[in-house]
């Protein structure tokens, strides 16, 4: 069921405003994809969209009133810190991710067709190695995130809540990039039947993105090379699409923190 805010604060916005409903709109839409198999991509835009309702939102003198009002302010920044470093590292991860699929397409196109060489997909495995790793501390570090509102304020849960989405879905990202499946068991080369290819990108049954053909082994060497190849440009596509996404959403963690530092300085 959506959250409700009601003004607690003479100084919090009418709940019929237009900023209010704009961010609680797109704070439902974001509860709804947790229920319903919503790529991790589309979650991505809808998280652009809620913090431009944000940014909206800090802009109204009534709010920064509010937000100026005990230790808010600095507690919202902290969070904003914590995301700006978080989306940051999974822009590196994404790019890592997109430079290890490439080496490895070219490594077949070298080879006309062949079989990549051993060296090359070792070098891969070991880069997939690197990045799992990389994701496996990140989602670790998540646990020490503090994302829950220690105030009956409305406007403070509403701030604190859209962090909690933030994280979710950037969580969501790692795990796809480490090429588990949320909801489903990991899935190797020979299971590939499994998955459909829309639009060349590859999906789950579920709907939702996969990579989990990226985690290849040392001997996936002796598969067919055109499948390997179709497959790795396949998740490629896919690994753009967030690489676009989390730079359209890295820019708009950067304005929220700027409107708030802005609060701050006032």
């Amino acid at each position: 069921m959506a959250t409700t805010y009601h003004s607690r604060s003479n100084s919090f916005p009418s709940q019929s405003h237009p900023a209010i409903e704009s961010v609680e709109d797109h704070l439902c839409r974001l509860r709804a994809d947790d229920s319903e198999s919503t790529s991790v991509c589309s979650k991505l835009a809808s998280l652009r969209n809620l913090h431009e309702g944000i940014d909206d939102l800090i802009q109204m003198p009534s709010v920064q009133q509010t937000l100026s009002q005990g230790n808010w302010i600095n507690e919202l920044l902290e969070g904003s810190l914590k995301l700006v470093d978080l989306c940051a590292l999974s822009r590196e991860i994404v790019c890592l991710t997109k430079e290890s699929v490439q080496d490895l397409e070219s490594s077949i196109r070298r080879n006309k067709a062949e079989a990549a060489t051993s060296a090359d997909v070792s070098a891969y495995v070991a880069s997939r190695k690197k990045i799992t790793k990389m994701v496996n501390k990140s989602i670790k570090n998540l646990k020490s995130f503090n994302h829950k509102s220690t105030t009956d304020n409305d406007l403070l849960t509403m701030m604190k809540e859209a962090e909690s989405r933030d994280l979710s879905v950037l969580k969501s990202v790692l795990t796809l990039l480490s090429g588990e499946n949320e909801k489903s068991s990991k899935t190797n080369w020979s299971l590939l039947s499994k998955f459909t290819t829309q639009n060349s990108r590859v999906y789950s049954e579920s709907g939702a993105e996969d990579l989990s053909s990226l985690n290849i082994q040392k001997s996936t060497k002796n598969i067919d090379s055109k499948s390997m190849l179709k497959q790795l440009k396949s998740s490629e596509m896919t690994i753009q699409e967030l690489e676009e996404g989390l730079e359209a959403l890295f820019r708009s963690l950067i304005k929220t923190r700027v409107s708030l530092l802005n609060v701050l300085s006032h």
